[in-house]
């Protein structure tokens, strides 16, 4: 298959594109850096430029008569307190982590549709199910784009077109070094201090990103997809299915215990 990856340049946008290189299918790298491997081709993008992404995308189909895959992987974190968030900040999440992801799947589509055959990935997070502590923006950002998602499968499915969200627990990547980090005031400082020192430690006893790779090749196989998929450790999954069933008192004070809130 051709498969396009956004957010190349590392993590696990970088596993993947190596992963699906070397198992045979035709990989394309979108992300702003140029990255060497000999497992992809790599073609610097900023997918928050829509010119940028249609250039990208017309560079692919010079080569490729299709684009039967579509990883959008490209994002970034955000922390701090809501309300020490600027509109700067948030509008750069968004760009990114939403728009970016519009404008990559408006790009692909057309083609897809002429050859009644698609498959759509946004990588989302399990924390998109629920307002993480410090972390709301960057919550509702993945949570924007799985309410795109779910509005989209009704768009295109006329066309064979498949499209998910799958939601990541913790990953061992370098996320935090691409975080946007709010400046944060003097009233919230000591707990963010500790969820912060906490988050990153979930991180570093996340799964491996190979492990990500091979969960979406099984996903790859499945003929027919629902709109969410979740992966990652068990103590993040379940925080899902509790959210639906538990009052919303005693799901908060859990969320408190596991994020050494209480």
């Amino acid at each position: 298959m051709t498969i396009i990856i956004t957010g190349t340049s590392s993590g696990i946008g970088f596993a993947l594109a190596e992963y699906f290189g070397k198992k045979g299918h035709k990989v394309y790298g979108l992300s702003r850096k140029h990255t060497e491997s000999p497992y992809f081709k790599s073609i610097p993008t900023d997918v928050t430029d829509n010119t940028a992404v249609q250039n990208a995308i017309a560079e692919v189909l010079t080569t490729e008569t299709s684009i039967d895959v579509l990883i959008n992987n490209a994002g970034m974190g955000m922390v701090g307190a809501v309300e020490d968030s600027t509109k700067e900040d948030i509008l750069k999440l968004f760009s990114l982590n939403l728009a970016g992801a519009v404008q990559m799947m408006s790009a692909v589509l057309p083609g897809m549709r002429h050859n009644k055959f698609g498959k759509i990935i946004n990588i989302s997070s399990i924390g998109s199910e629920m307002g993480l502590p410090f972390r709301g923006f960057y919550s509702a950002s993945k949570s924007a784009l799985d309410k795109v998602t779910e509005a989209m499968r009704y768009e295109v499915y006329p066309w064979n077109i498949d499209v998910c969200s799958l939601h990541l627990g913790d990953i061992k990547t370098n996320i935090a070094e691409n975080r946007v980090i709010a400046t944060v005031s003097e009233p919230y400082k000591n707990v963010f201090n500790k969820v912060y020192a906490l988050m990153n430690a979930h991180v570093d006893e996340g799964a491996e990103p190979k492990e990500v790779a091979e969960y979406i090749e099984k996903l790859l196989d499945k003929k027919k997809w629902k709109a969410h998929y979740y992966f990652g450790k068990f103590g993040q999954k379940i925080g899902v299915p509790l959210k639906w069933i538990l009052p919303q008192g005693t799901y908060e004070n859990l969320m408190k215990k596991y994020n050494k809130l209480d």
